[in-house]
């Protein structure tokens, strides 16, 4: 009876105040939406001074320039390190060098591994990755994007058919979508055919736009790894105009590197990355291809009136490599950073770093914070009220985008390792940078570099006989930062 009398309570309510129930629904799905949406770019191999907020003079990019005039950058930030996979498993797991299950390439995610994803599609995130996941073999893998929290994934079948950007094959979710026009469109020499093909970062940004379309009414994750600019290096045409008549020196590459490659990849692709008669153009122009689609998001975002309830993220994956045949040095890449791609100095790990958010992230700010990868997860649970969980090695960067920098807390120590013989193991402490380097010879002692990165950025000047005493402070890190799982 009660219940009865309840329903035609409601019932009642509903008849005679049609307009409040309407208000009533919007506030509804205004509460809905106060889950903010989160969009998080990743680009590829593409180097801290590659950006023109960063200090490129050479390649434009526009609409990551005015994301960071219109949000927060920072100067101190880091990869997971300094190759693709270990790198991204630290930005999706929120673990560090020393305790993550990814150290190298080649290694495979442990499907055990909690994602961000899988933090987020239970508090009612609709999740998706378009791009380059480079963690599984396959998708139908125990640890592929879908198993691993994904509600959709639109990408490459593992991190080698990345290396090229015209598939013959994408996968989306468990399904293959094929390109039948991307078969044999290399010439002899293995330079593509101009003007055939699907090039695989246009599908990406189609698709990520759709993915924003589908889900505007839903807090929603989209985690969007292009693979631009890794090699090989290829773009279309247009793209590369405003470049072409610059007359750039150019040191044609022919083909070749990637690693082997066996027929899975596709008839033309087993003799590796693409020739490249203009190396340094196509990279600018790859570049710049992004960095449109950047802005066809942030155009959209504004288009479905949700930029406000939209924070973006956009990094590197590591720091700038020269395989594809470019000139890192003809563009300064690194930013005058010592090292590149394959390094755990600072040209291989420091990476740009910026984050937008209209309305709530100050325009114009700059923060200094040295900050990581892994950082990223616990940033994430901070923002959307979630619990972080406990194992994590990151700390929570919402303080600081949001200007609350007195509420911000601060590392001990970032840690990386890198087994590239001989045995890297670095830290970053305040503003000093530590190494301990074990030679593969083990009857060889390991031996130390330090450098003050607040006067030292080219990391030049090793100051171990100068500060013993922080040779011994540091050491203890290091161990800790194996210990902690």
């Amino acid at each position: 009876m009660n219940k009865f009398k309840l329903l035609m309570n409601l019932v009642l309510f509903c008849s005679l105040g049609m307009l409040s129930c309407a208000q009533n629904s919007t506030t509804s799905k205004t509460a809905k939406q106060q889950k903010p949406n989160i969009i998080y770019i990743l680009a590829d191999d593409m180097g801290y001074g590659d950006v023109g907020v960063y200090g490129q003079t050479k390649i434009k990019t526009p609409n990551i320039d005015k994301m960071a005039n219109e949000g927060l950058k920072f100067t101190n930030h880091y990869s997971g390190q300094t190759v693709c996979s270990p790198s991204r498993c630290s930005l999706m797991t929120g673990m560090h060098m020393g305790n993550a299950s990814v150290k190298r390439n080649g290694e495979l995610m442990d499907p055990n591994d909690v994602t961000v994803a899988e933090l987020l599609k239970p508090a009612g995130y609709k999740t998706g990755i378009i791009g380059k996941w480079g963690l599984s073999e396959g998708a139908l893998a125990d640890n592929s994007p879908n198993q691993q929290g994904f509600d959709h994934y639109f990408g490459f079948e593992n991190q080698g058919f990345a290396h090229f950007y015209y598939p013959e094959y994408l996968w989306r979710n468990h399904t293959k979508v094929e390109y039948p026009e991307n078969l044999n469109i290399r010439d002899e020499q293995g330079r593509y055919i101009k003007g055939k093909g699907t090039y695989s970062h246009d599908e990406f940004a189609k698709e990520a736009l759709q993915f924003i379309k589908d889900n505007k009414s839903e807090p929603f994750f989209l985690y969007l790894p292009f693979a631009i600019p890794h090699a090989e290096l290829t773009v279309p045409e247009d793209s590369k105009t405003q470049y072409r008549e610059l007359k750039w020196p150019e040191v044609p590459k022919l083909i070749g590197g990637g690693g082997g490659k066996d027929s899975g990849y596709g008839s033309q692709y087993v003799d590796g990355y693409c020739a490249q008669d203009e190396p340094n153009i196509t990279y600018a122009a790859m570049i710049s291809r992004m960095d449109k689609n950047i802005g066809r998001i942030f155009d959209l975002l504004d288009e479905l009136n949700i930029a406000e309830n939209t924070i973006i993220m956009f990094a590197s994956d590591n720091g700038p490599s020269y395989e594809g045949g470019q000139d890192t040095e003809f563009f300064n890449s690194a930013g005058g950073l010592r090292g590149h791609k394959r390094d755990v100095y600072e040209g291989g790990i420091r990476i740009p770093f910026i984050v937008k958010w209209k309305g709530h992230v100050k325009e114009g700010g700059v923060s200094n914070l040295p900050s990581a990868f892994w950082d990223f997860l616990p940033t994430v649970c901070d923002l959307t009220g979630l619990a972080s969980p406990k194992n994590v090695d990151g700390i929570s960067l919402l303080p600081t985008i949001l200007g609350k920098t007195e509420q911000q807390r601060k590392h001990n120590y970032l840690y990386w390792e890198w087994n590239n013989n001989p045995y890297y193991q670095a830290l970053r402490v305040d503003n000093w940078k530590f190494f301990k380097i074990t030679p593969k010879d083990t009857k060889m002692e390991p031996y130390y570099e330090l450098y003050n990165l607040a006067d030292d950025i080219s990391e030049s000047n090793n100051m171990v006989s100068q500060h013993p005493e922080l040779v011994e402070k540091f050491i203890p890190f290091i161990k800790e930062a194996q210990s902690q799982k």
